[in-house]
C-alpha cells in the first residue's frame, strides 16, 4: 500500500458516491468503502499497524483524510438526494393505503351491552373463580351429593382429595370419623358467585354475574363445552316476581332497542321455589313463526325464580326476613339472536372472517 493507492481509492470511492442515485445505493457504496467488516478504506486504516513506521508515516494522514473526506461527501450526497424526495410532488388522486383495524369479539359486545344495561337499573357486576369447589358450585346450592339434579351439570371434576382425620378426639377417647375434603370442579354455571358473595354482603343489593362456565357434553350447533353465562340476583325484604318481571322486561327492551313480549313458564331448578323458564317474543318474526322460533313464536331465552329458603339458609340468612329473585342467561345465546348467528361453534372457531362482520 502507498500514496498511488489511496489516490485511487479516493477517485475509486467519489466516483461510486457521485454515482449513487437513491439513498438505497448509497448506503452500499459507505458499506462498500467504510464497512467495518470488508470496508476497502477500512482495510486500508486496519492494515497500517504492518507498515514500516516511514511509510505509515506518509499513508496514514492521507488515509484518514481521505475517510473525513469521503464522510463529508456521503453526509452531502444523503442530504442532497433527501431534499429531492421531499421536494416530489404529491400526488392527491392516488388512493391511500387502507388502515386495518382490530374488532371486537360479538361476546365481548354483547356482555359490554349487558353490563351497561344492568348497571343503568342499579346492578353491580362481580365476578368470581372459574375453579370452583364443590360446595359453593352445588352443595351450598340445594343440590346435595347424590341428588337427582346433579345430573342437570355434566361436571369436569379436576382432583378427589384424601381423606383427612381431625387429630382432636372426641369425649370418651373416640377419634373423629374421617371425612373428605371438598372437591374442586371446573364451575358449571355462575351461581356459586351468589353464595360468595351473600357471605360477604347482608341485603338489599343486586347484582350480575358474568363470566365462562364449563360443561362435560357433546359439541353441536347449539352446545358447547366451554361457554358463558350471566347470572342475576337480587335479595331485599319485599323483592317480588313483579320485580323481576319488571328488570327483565326493562333489560330486553335496551337489548334489542324494541320492546318485546315475555312469557314465564313453571321450571324446575333446585336453587330456586319457584322456578321459571321466560321466553321472549321472536325478534325476527315477532311472533308470527319462523325457522328462527321453530314456528312458535317465542324463544327461550333465561331459567329464573325466587331464592330457595335453603340457599338462604346455607349463607345465614333468615328466609323468613328476605326474599330474592335471582336468573341466568347463556351469553352466545343472547349473541345468537341478537346477530342472527346459526351455529355457537362459530364463536371458538377462530376465523378472522367471522370476526370481521361485527
Amino acid at each position: 500500500m502507498n500514496l498511488d493507492d489511496i489516490q485511487k481509492l479516493k477517485k475509486e470511492s467519489f466516483a461510486a458516491v457521485q454515482g449513487a442515485n437513491d439513498i438505497q445505493s448509497l448506503e452500499e457504496v459507505r458499506v462498500v468503502f467504510l464497512g467495518r467488516t470488508g470496508g476497502k478504506l477500512t482495510a486500508v486504516l486496519r492494515s497500517l499497524k504492518d507498515v514500516p513506521i516511514e511509510d505509515r508515516k506518509k499513508i496514514g494522514p492521507a488515509a484518514n483524510a481521505l475517510r473525513n473526506e469521503l464522510e463529508e461527501l456521503l453526509a452531502s450526497k444523503l442530504q442532497q438526494l433527501q431534499s429531492k424526495i421531499s421536494a416530489r410532488k404529491l400526488d392527491l388522486s392516488m388512493p391511500g393505503k387502507r388502515v386495518v383495524t382490530g374488532h371486537l369479539h360479538p361476546l365481548t359486545l354483547v356482555e359490554k351491552e349487558i353490563r351497561e344495561i344492568f348497571t343503568s337499573m342499579n346492578f353491580s357486576v362481580v365476578e368470581g373463580p372459574e375453579v370452583e369447589s364443590e360446595r359453593y358450585n352445588f352443595d351450598a346450592l340445594n343440590i346435595p351429593k347424590d341428588h337427582p339434579a346433579r345430573d342437570m351439570w355434566d361436571t369436569f371434576w379436576l382432583r378427589q382429595n384424601e381423606l383427612k382425620t381431625k387429630s382432636k378426639k372426641r369425649k370418651g377417647g373416640k377419634k373423629s370419623m374421617p371425612h373428605v375434603a371438598d372437591r374442586l370442579l371446573l364451575r358449571t354455571h355462575t351461581s356459586p358467585v351468589q353464595i360468595r358473595y351473600m357471605e360477604t354482603h347482608k341485603p338489599p343489593f343486586q347484582i350480575i354475574v358474568p363470566g365462562r362456565v364449563f360443561r362435560y357434553e357433546a359439541t353441536d350447533a347449539s352446545h358447547e363445552t366451554n361457554f358463558h353465562q350471566v347470572e342475576g340476583l337480587m335479595v331485599g325484604e319485599h323483592v317480588t316476581l313483579a320485580n323481576f318481571k319488571f328488570v327483565i322486561q326493562e333489560f330486553f327492551r335496551k337489548l334489542f332497542n324494541r320492546n318485546l313480549d315475555i312469557r314465564l313458564r313453571p321450571s324446575y331448578f333446585p336453587f330456586v321455589e319457584p322456578g321459571l323458564e321466560v321466553d321472549i317474543q321472536c325478534v325476527k318474526c315477532g311472533g308470527r313463526g319462523c325457522n328462527v322460533c321453530k314456528d312458535s313464536g317465542w324463544l327461550e331465552v333465561m331459567g329464573a325464580g325466587m331464592v330457595h329458603p335453603r340457599v338462604f339458609a346455607s349463607v345465614h340468612y333468615n328466609p323468613r326476613d328476605l326474599q330474592g329473585f335471582a336468573f341466568g342467561l347463556g351469553l352466545e345465546r343472547i349473541a345468537m339472536i341478537k346477530y342472527n348467528i346459526p351455529d355457537i361453534r362459530l364463536f371458538y372457531s377462530g376465523d378472522v372472517r367471522f370476526i370481521k362482520q361485527f
